[in-house]
């Protein structure tokens, strides 16, 4: 049994140095044999995961020596929070370390969207040429809807606001007047406002009770048959079969999606649809952004069992 437990594939020199540091056990696949991972969790005082290790009750009553839970990344729904707080157990995260990373991909799918790059791309390999069929369509001027505007949307917002596109945002925690509204020169609307007024819409939404599947097909038919969706959030909110049927019925002009309900997702129709662009939920994962990760989640391991508190503490 080892003081730390690493049940994902969570890498970089900071892993390494607390492996040759302390007493750590790093296994990649863990998450996926829970009767194991509860038997290894027994003496552990410290556990690292990503967002696969589900990290419930019956795991956390398996870990009686369990001091912390650090989840490398931003999102806690694989965390029962609630649960471990009320244990003594310390949750922490990385709230900050890949917003940045998140933000840029989201602006890269919208560009790949609205100028057809990968059914361009793929035309071409094919002996194609075809550039009027890959028309697209300019960022300029048009309105970028955000669901959600937290570190990630405010950082997403204000690239596509220069690019000289018109912000609005749908967010029941910001206020009209915050000054990253003001700032963007934008809007904060009400979320039939901005399914209607958007040429893009990008959701950045926690996953939550109230937010599951809150995106459905109803939603979908009051975009703008020529607008585009994009989500690099958490998969859990798209109601995907609504989405789908939006989709094939011409209710949106495509979408990009980062994040799936189901991950890794089953087959679906669209796979088939050349206006959606799927991408295996890399938006975290570029190599700056994985360092800071790795690094704060080692860092705050390291504090913790030295009796120190930790930086990055989860608080409802």
């Amino acid at each position: 049994m080892s003081d730390i437990l690493v049940t994902e594939n969570i890498q970089g020199a900071s892993m390494i140095r607390l492996m040759e540091d302390l007493d750590v056990e790093f296994d990649a696949y863990l998450w996926q044999n829970r009767d194991l991972l509860k038997q290894k969790l027994q003496d552990t005082q410290a556990l690292i995961v990503r967002n696969q290790t589900q990290v419930n009750q019956e795991l956390i009553d398996a870990a009686p020596q369990l001091k912390i839970i650090a989840r490398a990344g931003v999102g806690l729904d694989n965390v029962d929070t609630d649960y471990a707080q009320a244990k003594g157990i310390i949750v922490c995260f990385t709230p900050d370390a890949n917003s940045l990373s998140v933000a840029e991909l989201t602006i890269g799918l919208m560009m790949a969207l609205l100028r057809r790059i990968p059914e361009a791309r793929q035309d071409t390999l094919t002996g194609g040429w075809n550039r009027i069929k890959f028309t697209g369509t300019e960022l300029y001027g048009k309105t970028f809807g955000l669901i959600g505007m937290g570190r990630i949307g405010s950082m997403t917002a204000t690239r596509a606001h220069a690019f000289g596109m018109k912000i609005i945002a749908a967010d029941p925690y910001l206020a009209a007047d915050a000054p990253v509204l003001k700032e963007l020169n934008g809007r904060l609307v009400s979320l039939d406002e901005l399914l209607a007024e958007s040429d893009v819409i990008s959701c950045h939404s926690p996953l939550t009770p109230d937010t599951r599947k809150m995106l459905t097909y109803s939603h979908f038919s009051q975009m703008k048959p020529d607008a585009f969706f994009i989500n690099t959030s958490r998969g859990e909110v798209v109601d995907e079969r609504g989405l789908t049927q939006a989709l094939l019925e011409h209710k949106l002009a495509g979408a990009a999606l980062d994040v799936r309900e189901t991950e890794p997702p089953e087959q679906s129709p669209l796979n088939q649809m050349e206006n959606v662009i799927l991408t295996p939920h890399i938006a975290a994962f570029t190599v700056e952004a994985q360092e800071r990760v790795v690094d704060s989640v080692c860092e705050d391991v390291r504090l913790v069992l030295s009796g120190k508190p930790a930086i990055n503490v989860f608080k409802p």
